[in-house]
Order: structure tokens, then C-alpha cells, then sequence
């Protein structure tokens, strides 16, 4: 019998997010259906929840040409995954390891970066963001 290899880590499951046409109006609708606040940090183009304590955020993002999904058949259903990470280089190389694909920015992250997001497509094409 075989013992399973540990795996390391990338990131830490942070935020789920929601593309859609109008980030406020979607924030009410969650924050009602859930019974949560809407956080006091969104703009126009980004709504998010205060959360319930279990470390996951929900949140809303602008999307210019939001097609709606229709269940089952029709446009797929879109959304994406944040992942916060410490290192940026270290984050990007396991990913890219992975099988990961880096979309935007493309080049390698640069020593030191210490805020933002990056974009990545998984395996199967699926963006997802690495986060500081």
C-alpha cells in the first residue's frame, strides 16, 4: 500500500466571483438570500459580502458583454476563482507547472510585486485570478 504524496499548495480559496451586468443589483440579491452585508469597498465595476466567517467571500464583477446562462442548454454558465497568494514569482511558476496558462499579464511576474491580480486559463480553459 502506497501512502499519497502531500501536495503544496498554490493559493488559498479566497473569492468566488460572479460576472454579471450590474454588481450592486446582484450584491442585494445575495446579501438578502444569504443574510449578509454588502461590504463598504465596491465601485461601480466590483461588489462584494462581508461573508459569513468561513473565509470564502462571494462577489460581483462587471462584465461588459454579459451573456446570461441559460440552464441546461444555451450559453454556459461564467464565473471565476480568486486565489490569494504570499509570492507572486513562486505562485506563477507552480501554476504554470501545473498546466495553467498565463493570459494577462503574460510575462512572468516581476521579484518584489506586492499588490494586485493576474490572470490565468486552467487546463480546460477556465480563467482564474492569482491575487496579492
Amino acid at each position: 500500500m502506497t501512502t499519497p504524496s502531500k501536495r503544496v499548495a498554490v493559493g488559498r480559496f479566497d473569492t468566488v466571483v460572479l460576472d454579471c451586468p450590474d454588481p450592486y443589483a446582484l450584491a442585494e440579491f445575495y446579501a438578502a438570500l444569504l443574510g449578509q452585508e454588502i461590504a463598504d469597498d465596491g465601485d461601480a465595476s466590483w461588489q462584494s459580502l462581508r461573508g459569513d466567517g468561513s473565509g470564502v467571500c462571494l462577489a460581483f464583477q462587471r462584465a461588459t458583454n454579459y451573456v446570461a446562462p441559460h440552464w441546461p442548454d444555451g450559453p454556459p454558465q461564467q464565473m471565476h476563482l480568486d486565489l490569494t497568494v504570499d509570492d507572486f514569482v513562486l505562485a506563477h511558476q507552480r501554476a504554470l507547472a501545473l498546466g495553467a496558462a498565463a493570459l494577462s499579464p503574460t510575462s512572468a511576474p516581476e521579484p518584489g510585486k506586492t499588490g494586485g491580480f493576474r490572470v490565468y486559463a486552467d487546463p480546460a480553459g477556465h480563467p482564474f485570478c492569482l491575487c496579492r
